[in-house]
């Protein structure tokens, strides 16, 4: 994947099965609008080609049949901190996570 993505952790990522496609690049371009880097991954098969695309509560939605998108910025992956003592509200960009929030508030209003 590093061939199509950023290879720093500086984006949310939009991961969706393919039923979400057109909702996936409307909302990508709506948090690109509002200032936020942002990437989408469409995902065949339920996501079973990349397991670490199903680690979130919208896999049992793809499971069945519905569709569904997790909104990541891919965690484990890009914060050290993440889910051990050292992830703490000091390890966040909270500048970043507030423009995560206007982006997606933007975009759902648009879906």
């Amino acid at each position: 994947m590093e061939r199509f993505y950023p290879n720093r952790g500086d984006f949310i990522a939009l991961v969706g099965n393919l039923r979400t496609l057109g909702d996936l690049f409307r909302l990508r371009n709506t948090i690109r609008k509002s200032g936020t880097p942002s990437e989408l991954l469409p995902v065949p098969n339920k996501g079973k080609i990349v397991p670490a695309t199903r680690r979130s509560d919208h896999a049992p939605f793809w499971d069945a049949g519905y569709p569904a998108m997790m909104v990541t910025d891919t965690s484990f992956m890009r914060n050290p901190h993440y889910h051990k003592p050292s992830d703490k509200i000091e390890t966040l960009d909270l500048d970043f996570l507030t423009g995560v929030c206007r982006g997606l508030e933007a975009g759902i209003r648009r879906l």
